[in-house]
This record gives C-alpha cells, sequence and structure tokens, in this order.
C-alpha cells in the first residue's frame, strides 16, 4: 500500500506551533528559529493546499482548518509515539532509564547501585539526574523519582520515602560542644544554611526548623550555601551544624563524616515518589528496579527511625 503523507517534519513543526500559540514558542521547543517553523508550515499548507494560520501583525492565529487539522493530529502522534516507542525498546530490554533530582541521584542511588548489579545483573542502568517535568515517551524515561505531594494522573505512584530533616555536623565539632542537648542549644553555634534558587515552596529551613521544637529564631549573619552538597561539605568539615533531609546524608552518617547532633528530626511537606506508566513493569526489568528500589528505601527509613524524636 502505498501512503500519501505530508512532509513530517513539517507536521511536528505545525503540530508544535498550533498547541503553543505561535512560532516562536514552537521554535524554543524544537529548537530551531521561529524563521524555520514559520518555513515548515508554508511548505505544509502548500502540500495541503489550504491556509492552515492567519498570519497577523502581532502573530498568527489558526485558521478553522487549522484547527480541525490541529485537533485530528494530535491523538495520531501520541500513537506514533507509543508504538515508536514500544518498537524501540524490544531491543532494549535490559536497559531501565531512571531519572531522580541530582542531590538523590548522588547521595542515595549512586551508592547503593552495587547492591543492584548483585542481586540484578541482568539489568543495565540508565541514570538521568534532572529537576524537570518527565515526558516519559518522548524521552525514553521507565522510571522517574520525584519529590512532591502527588496526585500523579495517568501514571502508577507509590510513595518511595518520607522526607525527614535532621541536624547534623562532624564528628570533632559534636565533641567540643558537650553542652548541646537540645534545639535551644543551637542558637550558641554556628548554623549552616541552604539559600536554594529558585525556592521551593514550604521547604525546611533553619527557622521552620528551630520553630517546630518550640524555639524562636530570628536569623542572623551566618555562613550560607547555594546548593545542600555544599552545606553539608562544610559540615562535615567541622564549620558548624547543617539540617538536610535523610536521604541526603545517608551514607555521610554510615561512614561516620557526619553524626546527628541531636535526636530530633521534622517531617519536610513532600514525599518521593516512584512513578512509571501503568504498563512499564510488564517488562521484567522495570518490575525488578521497581521492587529493589522500594526495598532499599525501607531499609533506609528504617534506619532513620531509630532513636528519633519528632
Amino acid at each position: 500500500m502505498h501512503y500519501r503523507l505530508p512532509p513530517l517534519p513539517a507536521v511536528r513543526a505545525f503540530e508544535a506551533a498550533a498547541r503553543l500559540g505561535g512560532f516562536q514558542a514552537a521554535g524554543e521547543e524544537l529548537h530551531v528559529s521561529a524563521g524555520a517553523v514559520a518555513h515548515q508550515v508554508k511548505q505544509l499548507e502548500a502540500w495541503l493546499g489550504v491556509p492552515l494560520f492567519q498570519r497577523l501583525a502581532r502573530g498568527v492565529v489558526l485558521t478553522g482548518a487549522g484547527r480541525q487539522y490541529a485537533q485530528a493530529l494530535r491523538p495520531l502522534l501520541n500513537g506514533l509515539a507509543e508504538v515508536s516507542e514500544a518498537a524501540r525498546r524490544q531491543g532494549d530490554e535490559r536497559v531501565v532509564t531512571v531519572t531522580s533530582v541530582p542531590s538523590l541521584v548522588s547521595r542515595w542511588l549512586l551508592p547503593r547501585l552495587g547492591r543492584l548489579r548483585e542481586r540484578h545483573p541482568e539489568i543495565d542502568m540508565r541514570l538521568l539526574a534532572s529537576l524537570h517535568p518527565v515526558d516519559f515517551l518522548n524521552e525514553g524515561v521507565d522510571v522517574a523519582i520525584r519529590l512532591g505531594t502527588g496526585p500523579y494522573p495517568g501514571l502508577k505512584a507509590d510513595v518511595l520515602m518520607e522526607e525527614w530533616f535532621s541536624a547534623v555536623c562532624s564528628p570533632a565539632f559534636k565533641a567540643a560542644a558537650p553542652d548541646l542537648k537540645e534545639p535551644a542549644d543551637l542558637l550558641r553555634y554556628p548554623l549552616l544554611h541552604d539559600e536554594l534558587e529558585p525556592r521551593i515552596p514550604d521547604e525546611i529551613l533553619w527557622p521552620r526548623w528551630l520553630q517546630h521544637f518550640g524555639v524562636r529564631y530570628a536569623g542572623s549573619n551566618r555562613p550560607s550555601f547555594s546548593h545542600t552538597y555544599l552545606t553539608l561539605e562544610a559540615a562535615a568539615t567541622g564549620q558548624g551544624v547543617a539540617i538536610a533531609a535523610e536521604p541526603f546524608i545517608e551514607e555521610d552518617l554510615r561512614s561516620g563524616r557526619l553524626v546527628r547532633l541531636l535526636p530530633h528530626r521534622m517531617r519536610g511537606p513532600y514525599r518521593f515518589h516512584l512513578l512509571r506508566l501503568p504498563e512499564a513493569e510488564a517488562r521484567p526489568a522495570v518490575k525488578a528496579f521497581c521492587d529493589w528500589v522500594m526495598e532499599e528505601a525501607r531499609g533506609s527509613e528504617a534506619e532513620g527511625v531509630a532513636g528519633a524524636t519528632v
């Protein structure tokens, strides 16, 4: 059977322009110039023999034919993406692509990959560190670990870990502060601050953490750092006390680079979720990874609970 199809790059450019409302935005998404999008749309209009956009002084708007064409295209392109991804994965059954925030990748997932290889030598891991929302089909992602509150429509979502914040310091710092017994005692010592941008709504920083334990903290000119890993590095070298979510400090606690200064800990407003498409676990490698990472998370939370005060 011979298919008389329009030029597919032009179809993709038109769909992006119709969805985003203009050539400039479509160009940014497709990583080409607005002029290149406009040229491809003209090619498609010539092939179809009908105008799809009305060109105005301040932009473009879809014609009636353009709206109908865009509405019909979207399910077709989604279907093409799905069947193409399914075909691609048939030759790649061993690879499991996982994405998570950089801090969790470096401080929690990476130290555990040896145990995954021992348990499942058949899995080839592809690990991506990213913060942006996940497009599972177009990015070829099997599993995402994200911090949030949910729900996640259209995805299978399991709570992986709670986010608990503890005060930590170096062993030498703790030894030099034997009178530090309660959260209020922290006000006599240097508190190391995160200054994250863009800020996370309701994130746990020193004022909220201390207030949770009944301590009023007005703030002062104390050391601050742009990233959590810098704050924790400063704490490990004895420069003061940091607070951080326990998944990020677990390996440092285990190795002894950091110690809990107090048993007090506070639960954050978010949880780490294990996200995947509903059909993803039909692949044995993805199912094995999900089962393994859930088991690892249960072990982490059991360690964190021991001796804690909330």
